[in-house]
């Protein structure tokens, strides 16, 4: 059973940063794609960033030049470094593998 397990969450002031982490209980090269999500109160959930099993990434235009997706290997985590947080980033964040297997979710809210 694959397990998902983000953690890193939390409260930060406008133009903060946070690190969000996803633990797999697989490889994370077992899947094809990797990404991080994020559903705010009343909408959708969207993609964020995306990493693939061959290293390309992707990110929504509203977060591109502040946010970073990376993975370690050995430890089998996907990491999301979010700079210059803006109080509209406020959402939970769900790490996603293969858009088939998901995380709990961890909260980030960004204050103004």
């Amino acid at each position: 059973q694959v397990q998902l397990v983000e953690s890193g969450g939390g409260l930060v002031q406008a133009g903060g940063s946070l690190r969000l982490s996803c633990a797999a209980s697989i490889s994370i090269f077992r899947f094809n794609a990797m990404g991080w999500y994020r559903q705010a109160p009343g909408k959708q959930r969207e993609l964020v960033a995306q990493i693939s099993y061959g290293g390309r990434t992707i990110y929504a235009d509203s977060v591109k030049g502040r946010f970073t997706i990376s993975r370690d290997s050995v430890e089998n985590t996907v990491y999301l470094q979010m700079n210059s947080l803006k109080p509209e980033d406020t959402a939970v964040y769900y790490c996603g593998a293969e858009s088939r297997f998901w995380g709990q979710g961890t909260q980030v809210t960004v204050s103004s």
